[in-house]
């Protein structure tokens, strides 16, 4: 087997790996866009906000401790104590519940039955407020996030490959973590819309607010859940990408990585928003390993938009979105 095989092997193994992070926060659009018609532009900086909160009970961090310190002239950063990885998530868990309250109740509620622009446009302010918030109550420094998932390259998996191709795969550990998650996530997800009870709610508000109503189905729970889901998930994005990472502002434009996810998959699927990311992370890193050095490189930054553009052309509900038709 030549070499250029074996090299676009592996490159071929660390795209789905890389794809993996891409759909993870493809997730949090798209049950958003399924039970409130919403493109929510704010998923990739609650991944910060929930990543940066994370940090910040993990080490104990005082919230809004330099605008305190600036206010009352005192230096006060820490309450002195470390919280264990498993409860800070649980905490963080929470605060993600009352975020996503906050929402619904002081922003969403009043803008029921509003042009999707307008929605929109309301959620990219929610993000910048997000961001100042965070920024507000964690500082704006680099942080290390360490919940305790294995980091390196995977030995196990360069032994074997190496036996078998005489040369060892890089793998990070990490990765193969993430496509577990986002596999039993995804799981989750789909049994939680097809099987139970708010499940089923939450597509009947997708499908007419209207008739939802009109059967008893409370709009702002729905909501609220909703919102509480699309929350963890911008969680789990949150600790995997600032494992890899580091948690920094510059996280919250993961988000731009999901949009090519997005209309590839779907705005309504959700297997679709895993199967998109593998699309776009195997073909990004194809692309780059193989067309990339014919024309000087760096096509990782562009190609999925290219592609994106390309599905939008000819199929712009995406491979599993649903098509739509409107009387006119």
């Amino acid at each position: 087997m030549s070499d250029q095989l074996i090299y676009a092997m592996e490159v071929t193994l660390n795209g789905l790996m890389a794809g993996v992070l891409y759909a993870l926060v493809a997730l949090g659009f798209v049950l958003i866009y399924k039970a409130s018609g919403i493109f929510n532009y704010a998923q990739g900086v609650m991944a910060l906000f929930a990543a940066m909160t994370l940090v910040g009970i993990m080490n104990g961090q005082v919230p809004f401790s330099h605008l305190i310190n600036a206010m009352f002239g005192t230096h006060i950063h820490h309450f002195g104590w470390h919280v264990p990885a498993l409860i800070a998530i649980i905490l963080t868990i929470g605060v993600m519940i009352l975020l996503a309250w906050a929402v619904q109740y002081f922003v969403m509620r009043h803008l029921v039955n509003q042009e999707p622009i307008i929605l929109f446009m309301a959620t990219i302010g929610l993000a910048y407020f997000l961001e100042g918030l965070s920024d507000l109550m964690w500082g704006s420094e680099i942080k290390k996030l360490d919940v305790g998932l294995p980091q390196g390259i995977n030995l196990w998996l360069d032994e074997v490959t190496f036996n078998i191709f005489g040369y060892g795969f890089f793998v990070d550990n990490l990765d193969i973590v993430a496509t577990v998650i986002a596999a039993l996530l995804v799981a989750a997800l789909v049994a939680f819309s097809q099987y139970t009870k708010q499940g089923r709610a939450m597509r009947a508000v997708a499908d007419d607010h209207q008739a939802a109503l009109s059967v008893g189905i409370s709009l702002n729970y729905i909501w609220v859940m909703v919102w509480s889901v699309a929350g963890f998930v911008a969680l789990v994005a949150g600790i995997v990408w600032g494992t890899k990472s580091g948690v920094q502002f510059s996280l919250s434009l993961i988000a731009l990585k999901a949009l090519p996810v997005l209309m590839l998959g779907g705005f309504t699927s959700i297997p679709g928003a895993i199967v998109g990311g593998l699309i776009i992370g195997v073909g990004e890193k194809l692309f780059d390993f193989l067309i990339g050095p014919m024309i000087g490189g760096a096509t990782e930054n562009w190609f999925a938009y290219v592609l994106a553009l390309v599905f939008l052309v000819f199929r712009p509900q995406g491979l599993f979105g649903e098509k739509i038709i409107e009387r006119v």
